[in-house]
């Protein structure tokens, strides 16, 4: 699984241009990099607000807002190894705007 981490408050969408553009990358991305063979499922964009339930189903304002990063999105591939993964992961176009891409196995237990 590809967990797309960023500060999305600083992301560089102010026009409607920009936004089309990197969406074009990230389907570019997709096609080219064999991310398009190994896809299992593109995922989605997470939006920015949540809750967090925690122990004695304390309910605060989340995901984590004390900190500046955060998931906004995911993908779920199919990779011989983690290395390959972590290839596929290299041109991810969120590593454009400072974001990074979390590689992880979903266990089958």
């Amino acid at each position: 699984m590809f967990l797309y981490r960023t500060n999305y408050a600083a992301m560089p969408f102010d026009s409607e241009e920009k936004l089309k553009a990197m969406t074009k990358k990230w389907m570019d991305w997709f096609a080219s990099t064999g991310v398009q063979n190994n896809l299992i499922d593109m995922g989605k964009r997470l939006e920015p607000s949540g809750k967090v339930v925690k122990e004695s189903n304390v309910v605060t304002n989340g995901p984590y807002t004390e900190i500046k990063e955060s998931i906004g999105g995911y993908s779920v591939v199919k990779a011989d190894s983690y290395d390959a993964a972590v290839e596929m992961a290299k041109g991810c176009p969120i590593l454009t705007i400072g974001g990074n891409v979390e590689v992880r196995e979903i266990s089958v237990l």
